[in-house]
């Protein structure tokens, strides 16, 4: 499974939501929706400033973690970044990979 963090932003609606919820009824939704797909969440945190929670979360691929931030958006009452998260030992194989690489204009 790939390992993803999600930085939210809740709209006005959004925000009335997790107010009538509570943060744990929201970290529930979540969690429901990634067991629904096969995913997990490794931490959920609300936050101050630009991002109103931050999610670590393991989802099956791409395209899966596609059609939640595509869910997510289209709902309206939040903005969602998706990051890919990679391991250490990712890196040391790509650092390890060999690629014909030619810089522009050389």
């Amino acid at each position: 499974m790939t390992k993803y963090l999600w930085r939210v932003s809740y709209s006005l609606d959004g925000v009335k939501g997790v107010v009538k919820e509570g943060g744990t009824g929201r970290r529930e939704a979540v969690e429901k929706l990634l067991a629904d797909l096969g995913g997990t969440i490794e931490s959920f945190y609300f936050t101050f400033g630009e991002d109103d929670v931050i999610v670590i979360a393991e989802v099956p691929d791409n395209v899966t973690a596609a059609a939640i931030s595509l869910a997510v958006a289209s709902a309206g009452s939040a903005r969602i970044h998706t990051t890919v998260l990679l391991s250490p030992e990712e890196i040391d194989k790509a650092a390890k990979a060999t690629i014909n690489y030619r810089p522009p204009g050389k």
